[in-house]
């Protein structure tokens, strides 16, 4: 019953900055990784960013030096700083949040927030 949200997309404009948020409700467990998604329409949902459970980060090389994760444990929450923005960074943005069970780890998927570059 783990409710993941994103907040803070929106039309920005090439160049511009914006950051997103992702908080996990009703979680009851441990969130081990946290990581952000991308996805263009018509195209497969891209991983491009991972924050793991000890602030490890790791990035796809069309983000990095631009975007940077980060996380709150005691909030639940991931954030997506995104600077320098480019018209191919439109997209729908999708967190993912990892919780650990007894037996098993559980993926849980927000509904996405719209970023929109324009020039």
């Amino acid at each position: 019953q783990v409710h993941v949200a994103e907040s803070g997309g929106g039309l920005v404009q090439v160049g511009g900055s914006l950051r997103l948020s992702c908080t996990a409700s009703e979680v009851t467990s441990t969130i081990s990784d946290m990581r952000w998604y991308r996805q263009a329409p018509g195209e497969e949902r891209i991983l491009f960013a991972t924050i793991t459970e000890g602030g490890l980060t790791k990035y796809d090389d069309s983000v990095e030096d631009r975007f940077t994760i980060s996380r709150d444990n005691a909030k639940d929450t991931v954030y997506l700083q995104m600077n320098n923005l480019k018209p191919e960074d439109t997209d729908i943005y999708y967190c993912n949040v990892v919780v650990s069970g007894l037996d098993t780890d559980y993926d849980y998927w927000g509904r996405g927030t719209q970023v929109t570059v324009s020039s």
